[in-house]
């Protein structure tokens, strides 16, 4: 635990340095964010933030391939997360500058699904009567299209200062729990890739948020929210598509480990409002790509939130359903329904506390 801490921090540390820098770079390429209708910020801001991530992960790889349990976590996998996140950075840096089509970046979303399968990283089994093993071509693209999704998802959250970054932390911290919890404590080696690649992911958002709270100084851009939805969906597909099966049952830990609801139940709150958004788009014969400013933190927004407010309450509900399901892996459901039960009450209260009229539910039911 100790040197996935480490990781952690020195990430975290990396990526508060850099980020400055990286700021100065994004204003002088003029990779910024005007202002136009469907924002919220009111003065031209920089992007770029996904550089300053990808080289606080580059560096911190780099600093902590030595240690001894660390050490054993780089391999074929990591390298693939690596290079496909290297991708995604990339490209959108070019959409940060230059405004990519949006079958453009979702290509090149597919293309970075593909370099991960080229390295092995699919899913290869689901936990369906029992356990289910994949063709390869159905596993293919079953990976394909999480990476999809979580990619999307992380995107479409990063519509207000400190908003992804906070989630994806929160996401990853929940997660990271989880692979550690296999890798250490029930010596699945799998397991160790996951819980290192999250660590990082969990770090450079914890770096990166002093910079891009409100007032933000930088965005991360679509080079941070692609760049982190990946790093979120390859950690689940190696956990959730490679972990012996039968060792998973050895264990006894049975259906409550949940492998493939967790990385679902940690980023519930951007996959919902990706499927709201799509629904509303396409019910109002747009294109599910087009932009509004109909997404959930516009309507907590609305009404009579601050931006740090919304994105605390974002956070809250993000808390409330991704901790107790990882509680739920390794310990009685009892004991998982108390902790959700008593978030859900802090998170309900805290949510009415400024504006009584404040129902997330609500804000669900009108899209």
């Amino acid at each position: 635990m100790r040197e996935y801490l480490v990781t952690l921090l020195l990430a975290a540390a990396l990526c508060y340095i850099i980020t400055p820098f990286v700021r100065k770079w994004a204003l002088h390429f003029g990779a910024v964010a005007q202002i136009r209708k469907r924002d919220i910020h009111v003065i031209p801001t920089p992007r770029w933030g996904g550089l300053a991530m990808w080289l606080s992960m580059s560096a911190t790889f780099l600093i902590v391939g030595n240690l001894e349990l660390v050490g054993k976590s780089f391999g074929n996998d990591a390298q693939g997360i690596f290079l496909a996140g290297t991708f995604l950075v990339l490209l959108g840096m070019a959409d940060d500058r230059f405004e990519l089509d949006a079958i453009t970046k979702l290509a090149g979303q597919a293309l970075a699904a593909g370099i991960l399968l080229l390295y092995g990283i699919q899913i290869l089994w689901l936990p369906i009567n029992g356990v289910t093993m994949l063709p390869p071509s159905v596993g293919q693209l079953l990976t394909v299209l999480i990476v999809l999704v979580t990619i999307n998802a992380v995107n479409f959250i990063d519509g207000l200062d400190g908003l992804a970054a906070g989630i994806v932390a929160i996401a990853g911290s929940a997660f990271f729990a989880f692979a550690y919890l296999l890798a250490v404590v029930y010596g699945f080696n799998r397991a160790g890739a996951p819980s290192l690649i999250t660590a990082i992911a969990i770090g450079v958002c914890l770096g990166f948020l002093p910079h891009n709270s409100h007032p933000a100084r930088i965005f991360m851009g679509d080079s941070g929210s692609m760049f982190l939805g990946l790093m979120l969906a390859a950690s689940a597909i190696t956990l959730t598509g490679q972990v012996d099966p039968n060792a998973i049952s050895e264990e006894k830990l049975g259906p409550a480990l949940l492998p493939l609801l967790l990385p679902f139940a940690v980023l519930a709150i951007p996959l919902a409002d990706l499927t709201l958004a799509i629904f509303r788009r396409i019910r109002a014969g747009k294109s599910p790509f087009s932009s509004d400013k109909e997404h959930l933190h516009h309507r907590i927004m609305r009404a009579g939130n601050t931006q740090i407010r919304t994105a605390a309450i974002m956070y809250l509900w993000t808390a409330t359903i991704a901790f107790p399901v990882t509680v739920s892996a390794f310990a009685p459901l009892w004991v998982a329904a108390i902790f959700a039960g008593a978030m859900l009450a802090f998170t309900i209260f805290f949510s009415r506390g400024k504006s009584k009229s404040l129902r997330i539910t609500e804000s669900v039911s009108h899209v």
